[in-house]
């Protein structure tokens, strides 16, 4: 039952823990009334204090700078190689004692959980079991910690297992050893990796438009369009940060149909040491195999087949306190185009 009524309050108290992130450099201001402030400016966002509030960003005291990465309508995220998720959830600095006292109050009035839950909540933070009139007389030296969801996990497993009480950390001191959701470094790393937006993957083609029945398309991704990006995570009431970079390795061909062959045989192209992927078409090449391309064995009548172009990204992070770069599993994004392929045995460039 207590467990029980821990979730129903974290309803009414995480209900500001979460803030919509429409604009690549957006962030706002929380507190816990609910209410927000927004700002898309693009200068470098930052947690204080002031008064009895504490001022955070979106998602918590979380501050994410997106302006390095990727843009436009058909950017999307990547999707893990792995099986691995990003932290379903994560304890960080919520409340001064100033804020826990307004947030908490209210409930315990209202009766909504019950009077023996609220009985035990009064005598943790105000009868000094173990806390004292919600710490008021440690104002300024240290903050209320409480669970979060990042808004990429909700209703995801696992969004709702930090379930510890909330809890009181001093300034410069760690959380507790058994609390391993605590916010670090490489948890922000972790969330930085589910803000990362790469460009869709539209291949170069040659033939462009229409190819033919087995003739050797060459596809290509030219380096200018083609780059890493990244997205830094930080807590400034902690002077932590993490930057999670997503960098692309190489691009894989599925022709959307078994009636063709790619180059080279796996569909998977290499990056080049210039950044770009597969070659150029260029006169005079008609006659050579293509490093990364396909050619279709059957047309598509009157249709088209949907060749689908996935990038492999290589993602790793750097943050406070980590010596080179950390690795993080390599993630994808990939998007269909229609190819046409008419049956015409031989064809001059």
């Amino acid at each position: 039952m207590p467990e029980v009524k821990r979730r129903a309050l974290g309803g009414l108290v995480l209900a500001v823990a979460l803030v919509g992130l429409g604009t690549p450099s957006a962030w706002a201001k929380v507190t816990p009334d609910g209410t927000t402030e927004s700002d898309t400016s693009t200068s470098k966002p930052s947690g204080s204090v002031k008064g009895d509030t504490l001022a955070s960003s979106a998602g918590g005291v979380i501050v994410f700078d997106r302006s390095k990465n990727g843009s436009g309508e058909s950017a999307g995220g990547v999707t893990s190689t792995s099986s691995w998720t990003p932290p379903p959830c994560y304890y960080a600095p919520k409340y001064t004692p100033e804020q826990l006292q307004k947030t908490m109050e209210p409930v315990w009035e209202s009766e909504s959980t019950g009077y023996e839950w609220d009985a035990q909540q009064r005598d943790r933070y105000v009868n000094g079991h173990p806390y004292k009139d919600f710490n008021k007389d440690k104002t300024g030296e240290g903050y209320w910690w409480d669970s979060y969801v990042p808004e990429s996990q909700v209703g995801a497993p696992g969004s709702l297992d930090c379930t510890k009480p909330i809890f009181w950390v001093d300034n410069g001191d760690p959380p507790p050893a058994d609390i391993p959701e605590a916010i670090t470094p490489e948890i922000l790393a972790q969330l930085a990796y589910a803000e990362i937006r790469v460009p869709s993957t539209t291949v170069e083609l040659a033939p462009r438009q229409t190819t033919k029945v087995n003739l050797p398309t060459w596809a290509w991704l030219d380096a200018a369009k083609f780059k890493p990006v990244s997205v830094t995570a930080s807590v400034p009431l902690l002077d932590i940060q993490a930057t999670t970079t997503a960098e692309p390795v190489s691009l894989k061909i599925e022709p959307g149909t078994a009636d063709a062959v790619t180059y080279p045989a796996s569909g998977e192209c290499r990056i080049n040491a210039d950044g770009s992927i597969g070659e150029r078409y260029a006169k005079g090449k008609a006659d050579q195999t293509p490093p990364c391309g396909v050619k279709y064995l059957r047309s598509s009548g009157d249709g088209s087949y949907k060749l689908r172009a996935t990038v492999t990204w290589r993602i790793h992070w750097t943050g406070t306190g980590v010596q080179g770069q950390q690795r993080l599993p390599d993630g994808t994004f990939g998007a269909d185009q229609d190819v046409v392929v008419q049956e015409i045995q031989s064809v001059n460039r």
